[in-house]
């Protein structure tokens, strides 16, 4: 191999070895569910809820940025099942990403298909258990896997106070795969081309009160991975935090939130991301009509 070549490969993999610290780890986004009472049984209906962000992290030679948007279709059933409230939710996430304007790659990522049993435990209280399914795609933005997604969230909405916690536990059907990603096992082991995908924990949070239309108050994520895909993957662990401000339009909600690393671990950098969030309530269709009044006949 030639002495330039050898330079544009070295060059590659230090670039893809970049990107990889940045995007792996887990295939739920961190922090996508702050600021929602996830725990609580949301009114029968259909709604759509978006979430944008992007953000870069300060990796080392170049820094590495990631936008994402994540559209999510959810329907509050009129089904119950053990004293929960059936709901059925969606999302088709897109992703692009890029380092420092020398590297850009975009595409849709892993979408997502699920049921969650809600309750109202009375009291302001409410309990949630999701399960569902995040599907390969060939893409070169999203995991070359199937990852099951289970969620357990508790949540505390009297008052105008939300108070959630919403644990995310993903199981990869594919550790290893043959598929390239933007998450690639290390360059260390017999083939660096190939996709790692480790089992992963996060716990989004949220702190807000809401004051008339306004909303404020604090949010934060932790995430880390729970399995070894390969001798030589380094596990990843981080926590971030920041603020929220939110406001009620009346026909939707937007919600704003920045937040920041103050822990990583083999990530190569921290984060600093710029959140936005729509939430559109569309009715209930499936609604039981109100009986029209009786016509009383004029005597």
């Amino acid at each position: 191999m030639s002495g330039k070549l050898i330079k544009i490969a070295a060059g590659s993999l230090l670039l893809l070895g970049s990107v990889a610290s940045a995007l792996a780890g887990s295939v739920t986004q961190p922090g996508e569910t702050v600021g929602i009472a996830a725990g609580t049984p949301l009114p029968q209906g259909f709604y759509l809820v978006d979430t944008t962000d992007w953000g870069c992290r300060n990796t080392k030679p170049e820094g590495t940025c990631v936008g994402v948007t994540i559209p999510v279709y959810a329907w509050s059933t009129p089904w119950t099942f053990l004293g929960a409230r059936v709901q059925l939710l969606a999302a088709t996430p897109a992703v692009d990403v890029g380092v420092n304007d020398t590297f850009y790659k975009a595409g849709w990522y892993n979408p997502l298909t699920s049921t969650q049993l809600a309750w109202d435990l009375g009291n302001g209280w409410g309990f949630s258990y999701l399960v569902g399914m995040y599907w390969d795609v060939n893409s070169p933005t999203a995991w070359s896997t199937n990852d099951f997604n289970q969620r357990f969230a508790l949540s505390y909405t009297g008052n105008g106070w939300n108070l959630t916690a919403n644990a995310i536990w993903g199981i990869n059907g594919n550790h290893v795969t043959s598929r390239p990603q933007l998450s690639p096992c290390p360059v260390s082991v017999q083939f660096p081309s190939n996709g790692c995908n480790p089992n992963f924990l996060n716990v989004d949070l949220t702190a807000t009160k809401k004051f008339g239309k306004w909303e404020f108050g604090w949010v934060g994520y932790y995430s880390t991975d729970l399995s070894t895909p390969v001798p030589g993957y380094l596990k990843q662990k981080q926590f971030a935090m920041g603020g929220l401000v939110g406001y009620d339009l009346g026909p939707m909600i937007i919600q704003g939130y920045l937040t920041t690393d103050v822990y990583e671990r083999n990530y190569g950098g921290n984060d600093v991301r710029g959140w936005v969030r729509v939430i559109f309530p569309l009715g209930d269709p499936f609604a039981a009509q109100a009986a029209p009044a009786p016509v009383v006949a004029r005597r």
